[in-house]
C-alpha cells in the first residue's frame, strides 16, 4: 500500500510520491524528492522511462502508446522487459488515490539491472501557463548534439541533458539539438517543428518519436502539408512559424531561435490552429487509467 505524505510547509510544495512496483507489489522507494526532476537524480543511469500526465484525476491520453514506446525502448536498449499493463495501471491508480493531488504528472522508469521493478514517481500536474501560449517561447540550438540511439527513451539522456539545461541563459525555454550537419532534430524533451514554404517540417529520423507528435501528425494534414524532414539551422531565418510538442505540454509556440525572430515574432496562425485541433483531439480520446 502507498500512504500519504504530508504537505511541506517550509518549501510550500507537495513532495513527489515515489514507489516501486515489484513482483511482490508496491514498495516504498528508499529516497524522497519534491518533484520528478529532483527524483531523477536517484534513478538509474542505465534504464528506460516515459512521462505523461492525467486529466480529470484518472483519465489518460494514449497511455498504451507510451507503454508501446517503453517496450520498444527496452528492445533497443537490450533490456528484458516484461510489462503487465493492467497491473501497472492498477498501481498508478492506487498511488494517485493515495496522493490526492488531483491531476498528476507521472514517470515510469525501469532499470536495466532490475527490469522486473517499475519506479513510479508522480507530482501535481501544472498546466502550461497561458502566457506561454499567447506570447510563445525562445529557444537556442546546441551544435553537434544529436543523441546516440535517439529512438530509445533512456535514462542516460535524462541525466546527460541536465548540463544543457543548466547552460540555458535566462529567458530561454528549450535547447534544440543539431546533428553534425546542422539540422534541427529535437528539444531536450520535445519534438520540434517549423513551417517553411507552407509545409510543416519535423525530423523523421535521429529523434525520439513523440506521443504528442503522433497527434500532430494526425491533425496537421488537413491544414497544411507535412514533410518528415528536419529543417536546417540556416533556414531558421526563413521559418514562417515554429513550435515544439511534448505529452505534458501539447503544442508550445516558438517565436525565437538563437536570437532570430520567427515570422512576426508571435505565435502564428498555423500553430494556433494546430493547437486547437490538438486540444480537440485530446478531449475526444481521453480514457480511464
Amino acid at each position: 500500500m502507498v500512504s500519504k505524505q504530508p504537505f511541506n510547509a517550509e518549501t510550500e510544495t507537495m513532495p513527489a510520491r515515489i514507489a516501486i512496483l515489484t513482483p511482490e507489489g508496491l514498495q516504498p522507494a528508499p529516497y524522497h524528492a519534491d518533484s520528478l526532476k529532483a527524483a531523477a537524480a536517484y534513478e538509474p543511469e542505465q534504464g528506460i522511462y516515459t512521462v505523461t500526465n492525467t486529466f480529470q484525476r484518472t483519465q489518460v491520453l494514449k497511455l498504451d502508446a507510451h507503454l508501446d514506446r517503453l517496450e520498444d525502448s527496452a528492445r533497443r536498449a537490450g533490456i528484458a522487459l516484461a510489462l503487465d499493463r493492467p497491473r501497472l495501471r492498477a498501481a498508478l491508480r492506487e498511488m494517485i488515490a493515495a496522493a490526492d493531488f488531483g491531476d498528476v504528472r507521472f514517470r515510469i522508469t525501469v532499470s536495466a539491472a532490475q527490469p522486473q521493478h517499475f519506479i513510479l514517481t508522480l507530482e501535481p500536474f501544472q498546466p502550461v501557463a497561458p502566457a506561454l501560449i499567447a506570447q510563445g517561447v525562445r529557444a537556442i540550438t546546441a551544435a553537434n548534439s544529436a543523441r546516440h540511439n535517439a529512438a530509445a527513451k533512456t535514462t542516460d539522456w535524462m541525466h546527460a541533458r541536465a548540463a544543457l539545461e543548466a547552460a540555458m541563459p535566462p529567458g530561454i525555454y528549450d535547447t534544440f539539438l543539431l546533428d553534425a550537419d546542422g539540422y534541427v532534430l529535437e528539444g531536450l524533451a520535445s519534438n520540434v517543428y517549423g513551417v517553411l514554404a507552407g509545409e510543416l517540417r519535423t525530423a523523421g529520423a535521429g529523434v525520439l518519436p513523440g506521443i504528442a507528435q503522433q497527434i500532430v501528425l494526425a491533425v496537421a494534414p488537413p491544414r497544411l502539408p507535412v514533410r518528415r524532414e528536419a529543417f536546417h539551422v540556416r533556414e531558421v531565418a526563413r521559418l514562417e512559424e515554429a513550435f515544439l510538442t511534448s505529452s505534458s505540454r501539447g503544442i508550445i509556440p516558438v517565436v525565437e531561435i538563437d536570437g532570430q525572430r520567427i515570422g512576426a515574432g508571435v505565435p502564428g496562425p498555423h500553430t494556433l490552429a494546430l493547437r486547437q485541433a490538438y486540444q480537440d483531439w485530446l478531449h475526444r480520446h481521453l480514457e480511464e487509467l
